[in-house]
């Protein structure tokens, strides 16, 4: 039997699978948390590998490894390969006002979306390192490479190896073509920074439709040109690891949840978590000039159109927390109430929000009468909330021309009994919940798979089985939420 592991990198915590090459069976796996906040240092992540795989029994019985994290972090790196700052994670909207001035830069909204296929917010990497030029000018300065959490991992796994004499100054600004495809400076350390098309088009200066960066956008950025990691195919190893293991080229977390579920064209994938996305297979690209889309790549050289939301699976968490019960009494309690509440809507935007753009919005509650100030329409109303935010996304993808023909909901939300059985009602489609899984990281055991076969495509592994919900649809539903959405 030849197994392959896949990690999962992901906000929280760290996870780890050992899987059949030949079936995708996962035969064990590990965990490791990660530490709390909207940025941290690179190291943290290495450590909570190097536990995580320990917990799984060790990768000594392993071929092939690949490494799937959470996007758009912004790792920068000094010209002898050291981590400048902490880096700053997907979640942090510090740099909400840098997002607004590059879009200006630029000419607008629809010229982001015609150059890179979305239009940034504060999310995205490149927004970020305009935050650093403006008010760590000291670090930007120091940056002489920027990468993603995936890229970094996949760097330390190989060794770092390094030459003497081996360090670099950044290019300044203005230098480079913009349409030059692959990296843009030398080898950090002697090791070559690598990434693949999936994380690359989260960062805000690659364009997922060309399949090439835009060097320039890092620049206008940062100030000058950065090194930028070498992008791979979708089978492509950057190498191996000390211990011979083959590397796979690594991707983001969303794209290697749909090669984990061996997501198809027509499949939309409805992920509750940390984030709220909603994301799609799809042979052609998107250009979204409302933003509302972000034009990604996925795993397999298709495209991944995606919508996020910053609040998914905490607006339960914060449910529970102001109700005093656990997850499985707010599930009952959410479907002991009728559908739309009573008018009882929750808004809920409790981290900011990214789509729609507010990342300085707050929470807040519609509709709270003498009727609906119970335990259970406050219970239905979060979780319609929730719902509702993403049938949004779906409706975006829809706008974009995107194909849906089935629906699959994953995530730690999609545990929650009253959310499979309210999500057919509110997306207005059946809702296909596949059995429990840590699909990130088993779409990067798949991708390690793939490389280590190199074949055309992806292995084929058997379908773990899925439960199939249906519900009329309840427009009311969203009519209603719509209604009070933008009231603050």
């Amino acid at each position: 039997m030849t197994l392959v592991a896949g990690v999962d990198s992901s906000t929280q915590s760290c996870k780890v699978v050992v899987v059949d090459a030949a079936t995708g069976a996962v035969l064990r796996s590990g965990r490791a948390p990660h530490p709390d906040g909207t940025e941290a240092h690179p190291d943290a992540w290495r450590a909570a590998l190097d536990r995580a795989v320990a917990d799984a029994g060790g990768l000594g019985d392993c071929t092939a490894v690949s490494v799937a994290a959470q996007q758009h972090g912004m790792v920068c790196l000094d010209g002898d390969g050291g981590v400048v700052r902490p880096a700053l994670l997907w979640n942090d909207t510090r740099s909400a006002d840098a997002a607004l001035d590059l879009i200006a830069d630029l000419g607008g909204p629809g010229a982001w979306a015609e150059a890179v296929g979305s239009v940034p917010v504060a999310s995205f990497t490149v927004t970020k390192l305009r935050w650093l030029a403006e008010h760590e000018p000291q670090s930007a300065r120091r940056t002489a490479a920027v990468c993603l959490p995936h890229d970094w991992l996949t760097w330390q796994l190989t060794g770092r190896p390094r030459r003497s004499g081996d360090h670099w100054e950044p290019t300044p600004a203005g230098s480079g073509s913009g349409s030059a495809p692959g990296r843009v400076g030398p080898p950090v350390g002697g090791a070559e920074l690598s990434t693949d098309r999936g994380d690359a088009s989260g960062t805000g200066y690659y364009s997922a439709a060309t399949g090439r960066y835009r060097p320039d956008l890092a620049a206008l950025a940062l100030g000058h040109l950065p090194d930028l990691p070498r992008v791979l195919g979708p089978a492509e190893s950057p190498g191996a690891t000390p211990d011979g293991l083959l590397l796979g080229p690594g991707t983001g977390d969303n794209a290697a949840a749909a090669l984990g579920l061996g997501a198809r064209p027509g499949d939309v994938v409805v992920s509750i978590g940390t984030s709220g996305t909603v994301f799609a297979v799809s042979a052609t690209p998107t250009a979204d000039p409302t933003g509302a889309v972000a034009g990604f790549a996925d795993a397999t050289g298709r495209h991944l159109p995606l919508v996020c939301t910053m609040n998914a699976a905490r607006v339960l968490d914060a449910a529970c927390a102001l109700l005093g019960v656990d997850h499985t009494r707010l599930s009952d309690l959410a479907l002991s109430a009728a559908p739309g509440a009573g008018g009882l809507v929750l808004v809920p935007y409790l981290a900011g929000e990214r789509t729609p753009d507010r990342p300085d919005a707050t929470g807040s509650v519609h509709g709270l009468t003498l009727a609906t100030a119970t335990p259970a329409h406050l219970a239905r109303a979060a979780v319609e909330g929730l719902l509702c935010g993403l049938a949004d996304g779906l409706d975006a993808l829809v706008a974009c021309g995107v194909r849906v023909d089935r629906v699959l909901l994953v995530g730690g939300g999609a545990a929650s009994e009253a959310v499979r059985r309210i999500a057919p009602a509110v997306l207005g489609r059946p809702v296909v919940v596949p059995s429990p899984g840590e699909y990130v990281a088993v779409g990067a055991a798949r991708q390690a798979a793939w490389s280590l076969a190199g074949t055309p495509d992806a292995p084929v592994w058997a379908d773990p089985g899925s439960l199939l919900y249906e519900a009329d649809p309840t427009p009311a539903v969203r009519h209603r939420y719509a209604e009070v959405r933008d009231l603050g």
